[in-house]
């Protein structure tokens, strides 16, 4: 089912509110509210947030000339996510644009997990709080 404004607004709250818990327990220090970005291992990388539904994730373009990774967080039926992380050049090489005629149009970029599972580097699995 496509998003509308509501859903969609609701999803963009889950994803940065989740990222912000991944961040805290790998280590990652969160550069900005209302951003993904963090500091990594001293490398500037976005956690990009998947529920278990959903099978990609998006980052623009702007972003991605500027990270040195791009981790996606994919959560399990189980509620734990899995981490994988691909170079921003990786992430290029597989984007498709997003079908989105609002705000994000022209303006993200969307990768599959598979892409992640085939070639990005395993961060490991955490659990956190589920979100209010």
């Amino acid at each position: 089912m496509p998003q509308d404004r509501s859903s969609g607004a609701a999803a963009n709250r889950w994803g940065r509110e989740t990222a912000r818990q991944i961040a805290s327990q790998i280590g990652a220090a969160m550069q900005r509210r209302g951003s993904n970005e963090a500091l990594l291992n001293g490398q500037k990388v976005v956690i990009k947030c998947a529920a278990a539904a959903t099978d990609s994730v998006g980052v623009t373009y702007k972003m991605l000339e500027t990270l040195d990774s791009v981790i996606g967080a994919f959560q399990l039926d189980d509620g734990s996510f899995e981490l994988w992380a691909i170079s921003p050049q990786q992430f290029a090489a597989a984007m498709r644009e997003t079908r989105s005629r609002g705000a994000s149009a022209g303006k993200v970029a969307l990768v599959r997990k598979s892409i992640f599972l085939s070639h990005g580097n395993p961060l490991g699995r955490v659990r956190i709080n589920p979100a209010v």
